[in-house]
């Protein structure tokens, strides 16, 4: 998992590079607001972790527990709940609704469970066909209507249907986009309400993808949602494709919502569980020497000083 995080950050390390070339022990208050800032971190977060660092030199243990409580809203506990887990999925079109939906299908069933999915985004055809295609080629079976038909009765069969035939996970898309953003709410309002009466409790989860490549703007879009029909977590995709991953950390304090997952690549794998730590320790790796590596060019220029002196 480490190691896919990591490399998901890529692109994040290489915009840090055109601002630091090199890795050091330690870093200037200037250094580091210019490094986060490259690295799509909100300004006034920015501002707010250089003014609780009183040390003119900041090395990554500081740096460190500064990102960290940055993050300390990410854990999540799942609620209690009788099967089947309702899951409800949302956000706007383009954010990797429905491939982030099969990649949630595929770990459930890697994980031994029962999924079946809701096609509840009725409102594009083109959802509707892709969240079809991804069932077929995952063999797992899913609930559709056309077109311009009701979603939440989508969501209704479809956790009927898992109810009676003894499935353990639900997964609903649902419409990223209607004609206005109060239609919008309207609609998952409803579907929220459906849910409860399919099954007790339900849904479970409502999960909101957010598009990694967005960086910050992806906050205030959160904010709507979240006001919307309330969100329980979030899934970051494409982290893999942009240099915004310091976004991560504006996202995460901005909204006190728990990450969940993150987006590495395009396949039904390409999903890890979010780690505070380890996206933390992938982070700070771009930015500081390790400690056998700050011995080695310690080293290193003693002996070239030798060299010039003699």
């Amino acid at each position: 998992m480490f190691g896919f995080i990591k490399k998901s950050l890529n692109k994040t390390v290489e915009a840090i590079r055109t601002v630091v070339p090199k890795k050091k022990v330690s870093f200037t208050k200037d250094e580091l607001e210019d490094i986060l800032l490259e690295a799509d971190m909100e300004y006034a977060l920015v501002e707010l972790i250089l003014e609780q660092t009183y040390q003119n030199k900041i090395t990554k243990d500081i740096l460190r527990s500064k990102l960290l409580s940055t993050l300390q809203d990410s854990s999540y506990t799942e609620p209690t709940f009788t099967a089947p887990f309702v899951e409800l999925v949302i956000g706007v079109n383009g954010a990797g609704k429905t491939t982030t939906i099969s990649k949630l299908a595929q770990k459930y069933k890697k994980d031994g469970k029962k999924v079946i999915l809701g096609a509840g985004d009725t409102f594009r055809a083109a959802a509707i066909e892709q969240l079809t295609l991804w069932s077929k080629r995952l063999d797992i079976p899913i609930v559709s209507s056309k077109q311009g038909h009701d979603s939440s009765a989508v969501a209704y069969d479809t956790i009927d249907s898992a109810k009676s035939k003894g499935y353990d996970n639900v997964i609903i898309d649902t419409a990223g986009r209607l004609h206005t953003q109060t239609n919008l709410a309207n609609e998952l309002k409803k579907i929220h309400r459906i849910c409860e009466k399919a099954h007790k409790g339900s849904p479970h989860r409502t999960v909101l993808i957010l598009d990694g490549t967005q960086g910050n703007s992806a906050i205030s879009q959160a904010k709507a949602f979240n006001e919307m029909v309330g969100v329980d977590g979030i899934i970051i995709t494409k982290l893999d494709g942009t240099a915004k991953g310091g976004s991560i950390f504006s996202i995460a304090y901005a909204l006190k919502l728990p990450i969940l997952y993150v987006g590495t690549g395009e396949q039904p794998d390409d999903l890890v569980v979010f780690d505070r730590y380890e996206f933390v320790d992938s982070f700070l790796d771009a930015l500081f020497l390790e400690d056998d590596e700050e011995l080695k060019t310690i080293a290193q220029n003693i002996g070239s000083n030798k060299n010039t002196d003699g």
